[in-house]
């Protein structure tokens, strides 16, 4: 059996993998892009992913290869698995979390419910797309983009002008009237076992996600499962797959966004779960048996940690925070600090009420911000 997993890519999904792999009685190792990278604990090997080469020389020394994010070049990892190399995911299925254009077409033929979309590679086609669409419309390039980098509203392909410049087609979507954003979490292995986690409510702020609540309140969860079920079967997704989707006023479900590794939308498992989103990624990835995803209590909340300046101010105020809030459970990623980056999180769980929980967190987010 495989016993030794390999993760690309250093930052915090990784080091969150580190402990429940040792847990599991995993050996991990990271290829790290930089050093001091947030799961330095576990970085055997420091270097460029893009590159043949390094990605070979780290392959060499474990059993599975998964990820911290879904950036390796497709060509170096069909290279490498036309030469015995394990990922899990594969490069089949990531291709579709790489490229958006790939990803919309790949789900409108396994009819999954998806907003309207089209691949635009002229001014002309953009401007005939928004004229038959409301006038506004939500313009995206199809690789490179994450939490609301690349990604536009747009009025006219004046607004995308130096975009239209660049020759390369982009992907147009109807503007969704949608009454919240929810994810659909869920794990699957090679063997073929599938296994949920509740649906949650992920809340924005300036595009990127600021609290997750758990269970998402009046949440369809019998649907949203069978649409992450759907795609993770005909994507042939191994390891975590982190389902985005829009809520409309009639109750519909639109898939927004995947990810096919640890989400932030799934952070509150790691307390708010019997088995946690690393653990599971962990786990699908060895092939090994899914543990439990059901709830450690009736509710959980969870909010991220922000960078507001250029040092990572939070640590000074731990105390505070524990002794304001002493039932929150604060994560900080040892990132070098930049205003609005993702530093870190909170979670609170309660068996009263999801505003119980949130009341907790945002004691202590509030009592590390201060």
């Amino acid at each position: 059996m495989a016993r030794t997993l390999g993760v690309i890519g250093g930052g915090q999904l990784a080091r969150m993998m580190i402990a429940p792999a040792i847990e599991l009685g995993i050996e991990i190792k990271v290829l790290a892009e930089t050093e001091g990278s947030p799961a330095q604990l576990a970085a055997t090997q420091v270097g460029d992913y893009q590159d043949l080469d390094t990605v070979r020389e780290f392959a060499k020394t474990v059993d599975v290869l998964t990820f911290d994010h879904e950036h390796v070049p497709l060509e170096v990892l069909e290279t490498l698995e036309a030469e015995g190399f394990k990922f899990e995911p594969s490069s089949k299925a990531l291709r579709f979390a790489q490229n958006k254009l790939d990803m919309r077409k790949r789900l409108a033929e396994l009819g999954v419910p998806i907003p309207d979309w089209a691949q635009i590679n002229s001014a002309a086609e953009l401007d005939e797309f928004i004229a038959s669409h409301g006038s506004v419309v939500i313009l995206k390039t199809p690789t490179g983009g994450y939490d609301g980098k690349g990604v536009r509203v747009v009025r006219s392909s004046a607004d995308a002008a130096d975009w239209l410049a660049l020759g390369k087609p982009l992907l147009v979507e109807e503007k969704v009237d949608f009454v919240r954003e929810l994810a659909q979490l869920s794990a699957r292995n090679r063997s073929g076992e599938w296994k949920p986690w509740q649906t949650v409510q992920t809340i924005q702020r300036d595009g990127v996600c600021a609290e997750v609540l758990s269970p998402a309140p009046n949440a369809n969860f019998e649907l949203a499962s069978q649409i992450a079920e759907r795609i993770a079967v005909g994507l042939d997704v191994t390891g975590v797959l982190a389902v985005e989707l829009f809520e409309t006023a009639d109750g519909n479900l639109l898939v927004n966004e995947l990810a096919m590794r640890p989400h932030n939308s799934g952070h509150f498992s790691i307390e708010g779960a019997l088995t946690s989103q690393f653990e599971q990624h962990v786990r699908a990835a060895l092939n090994l048996p899914l543990g439990q995803p059901s709830a450690a209590a009736e509710y959980a909340v969870m909010l991220n940690l922000l960078g507001t300046d250029d040092k990572n101010s939070f640590v000074e105020h731990y105390d505070r925070a524990m002794n304001t809030a002493p039932g929150a459970h604060i994560h900080t990623y040892g990132k070098a600090p930049r205003a609005g980056r993702k530093m870190g999180h909170v979670t609170a769980l309660s068996n009263l009420s999801l505003e119980d929980a949130r009341a907790t967190a945002l004691a202590a987010h509030q009592a590390l911000q201060a």
